[in-house]
């Protein structure tokens, strides 16, 4: 699947911005920047993860910065990124 760079989200509190680039290398390199990295670094990341692969990416670089987002916003902002960067329409299937 080819893969385009594209944004989702906002800065804002509670929201986060995803950013997501096509990889050379395989599988999904996801660099995180959150003030809640500690507590909830890894869950953040498991969450981007698995989105992105239920929306066929498994190969991208995505850098992740949060604003303190509940997981529904962030599935719904890299859902978007996903659906920007593929071009595959994941609403209308």
């Amino acid at each position: 699947m080819t893969i385009n760079k594209a944004f989702a989200g906002t800065l804002e509190s509670g929201d986060i911005m995803i950013q997501i680039e096509p990889s050379t290398n395989e599988g999904l390199n996801i660099e995180l920047d959150s003030t809640v990295a500690y507590q909830f670094g890894e869950q953040i990341k498991k969450v981007i993860a698995e989105t992105l692969k239920e929306n066929g990416v498994t190969s991208a670089n995505v850098v992740a910065t949060d604003k303190g987002a509940l997981d529904c916003t962030i599935k719904a902002r890299v859902t978007c990124a996903a659906v920007r960067a593929t071009g595959k329409d994941v609403w209308n299937a």
